[in-house]
């Protein structure tokens, strides 16, 4: 596939629907890191460039659109349907908490609720999906989703870009891999998963995409049992890294307490590879994390 055009054309057709994000320089390490705040998105995560993407480059079927989802996902697929007319059904597994939960309401889906993970709703979207002939916008492994991710990284590469090194968290893959098919070796890319939901991590160790188990703080977000083969295809040689879950924690208290940036455990994940030391950049290595997601739970400014 021709990667690069492909998200041109995502980038072109998206326009006017998703929100050029503000990018920012930080100090709060004691040198500079990059930062692209992709939180400040519609619905408070990337995803809704893979939503509008797909949606805008499809026809639609009657039946509307389906879609399984952690919870950002599911909120920006409801969306991106509201916006341009078509009916949403959302599956989100329990994991994703009530603040998740009731974004994607707000966004005007018609939403079930099923126990357990992430995979538990993906099996009850593809049952709809059968039933009704809905069209699934599939959280990240799609060519369409892949592309419309990627015009993250067209869009900050226009934004002035310096980095020799970009951290991106990951869970199922999607959003690092519009990175890996936009920059094609120009920049390092560093996938970040956290300790204990690292479908990547996992893969490239056994030399395929394997299911993991999935917990937590950041699980509701990056916890994808197995990586995405358009993922896993793309990141063969590439970076890993793991981070605990206290690191995680610690990076969102210090972006909020250096900047006043509030983003849920996921839109930490990547600054916390830097903070704990589990990616340590050369003394001459100019780095760049993406802030992914500001969907916190519980909200701390609802109720």
């Amino acid at each position: 596939m021709d990667w690069k055009s492909e998200i041109s054309a995502a980038r072109d057709r998206i326009a006017g629907y998703a929100q050029v994000t503000p990018v920012m320089e930080s100090h709060m390490l004691g040198y500079p890191v990059e930062m692209k705040l992709e939180h400040m998105q519609h619905t408070g995560s990337f995803k809704a460039r893979g939503a509008f993407n797909t949606l805008l480059s499809m026809d639609v079927p009657k039946a509307g659109v389906v879609a399984a989802s952690g919870g950002n996902h599911g909120a920006a697929a409801a969306y991106a349907a509201q916006t341009l007319g078509y009916p949403a059904k959302i599956f989100v597994p329990e994991l994703a908490g009530p603040s998740k939960i009731a974004l994607v309401k707000q966004a005007g889906a018609d939403l079930s609720v099923v126990s357990g993970e992430y995979a538990n709703a993906l099996m009850g979207a593809q049952a709809h999906e059968t039933e009704t002939g809905a069209m699934q916008i599939h959280a990240y492994d799609a060519p369409a989703t892949v592309a419309g991710q990627g015009t993250c990284f067209a869009e900050w590469e226009a934004q002035g870009l310096q980095a020799d090194t970009i951290l991106i968290a990951v869970g199922g893959g999607g959003l690092i891999a519009g990175a890996l098919a936009w920059l094609q070796g120009a920049r390092k890319v560093v996938a970040v998963e956290p300790e204990t939901s690292c479908a990547l991590n996992a893969a490239l160790r056994a030399g395929e995409p394997v299911d993991v188990s999935v917990s937590g703080i950041a699980a509701n977000a990056l916890g994808a049992r197995r990586i995405g083969s358009i993922c896993f295809e793309l990141a063969q040689g590439m970076a890993s890294v793991l981070v605990s879950d206290e690191a995680i924690a610690d990076a969102q208290k210090c972006l909020w307490q250096t900047h006043r940036i509030l983003v849920e455990p996921a839109g930490a994940t990547a600054l916390a590879a830097l903070i704990s030391g589990a990616y340590q950049p050369a003394p001459d290595e100019r780095v760049a994390v993406l802030i992914c997601g500001g969907n916190i739970s519980p909200d701390p400014l609802c109720g």
